[in-house]
């Protein structure tokens, strides 16, 4: 069993008031004790998802859950603030990575080692339809979900809209772009990743300044999530070192 999972109504409950580190609320219903919890996490911001008592049992190995189970955070989360204070006392362009609809906890845990190794400041993830800083990401981070700053926010979309206004300019990656190796990224540079499945969503594809691809050879016509952020991360570090 996961050692971040806290379950049983009452021990959620004071888990929430004494504001614990919660990324996820799972629940059977929200109705009754657990509608109070359900209302508690929505104070503060946490996502509550209904499931199934199978889920649950195996979440909590079969554990006494009354129906709720809450998944916390094995690091605390930054702010976008925080992020943007790294390159500021750095001296450098901001350089952040955007997630759009990253859910596979080893994807993100991977896209976090190659962001920390890059020299990235920080990764930005929305609250809804994204992994969290659970162990699993953790670990599959080798640790550097420890030393790399992570922010989530309400909507994705909407915070680029205000680091445009700072002067940052996102690049998408998708399959329909531009070559990364032709795209100038040695300002500052937001690289966005989309899901593994369905890509870039539309509203944070709208306000993405470029769309990047990487050249495909084979029979296979796109990368793993966190694969094709590692190329295009280290596209931005050679430019930026070929700069200096």
């Amino acid at each position: 069993m996961d050692e971040q999972i806290i379950y049983g109504r009452n021990s959620v409950m004071e888990a929430l008031k004494a504001d614990t580190p919660i990324d996820h609320i799972f629940v059977t219903s929200m109705t009754g004790s657990l509608g109070a919890i359900c209302k508690e996490a929505k104070k503060r911001g946490i996502v509550v998802k209904t499931t199934d008592n199978r889920k649950l049992d195996a979440m909590c190995d079969g554990g006494n859950h009354q129906g709720v189970c809450a998944e916390g955070a094995c690091a605390e989360y930054a702010t976008v603030a925080d992020i943007l204070a790294v390159s500021e006392k750095k001296g450098t362009a901001p350089f952040l990575i955007l997630c759009d609809g990253i859910e596979d906890p080893h994807n993100l845990g991977a896209i976090l080692r190659t962001a920390e190794a890059a020299g990235a400041d920080g990764v930005i993830l929305p609250k809804r339809r994204s992994a969290s800083l659970t162990q699993t990401v953790y670990k599959t981070s080798a640790g550097a979900a420890s030393w790399i700053p992570v922010a989530r926010v309400g909507n994705l979309a909407t915070e680029m809209i205000a680091l445009k206004k700072r002067g940052i300019w996102f690049f998408g990656a998708d399959m329909d772009g531009q070559p990364a190796t032709k795209t100038d990224m040695t300002g500052a540079v937001g690289i966005v990743i989309g899901s593994e499945g369905f890509g870039l969503s539309a509203p944070v594809r709208a306000q993405c300044d470029g769309i990047l691809s990487l050249p495909m050879f084979g029979k296979i016509n796109s990368l793993n999530a966190s694969v094709a952020a590692g190329i295009l991360l280290y596209e931005v570090v050679r430019q930026r070192t070929d700069s200096l």
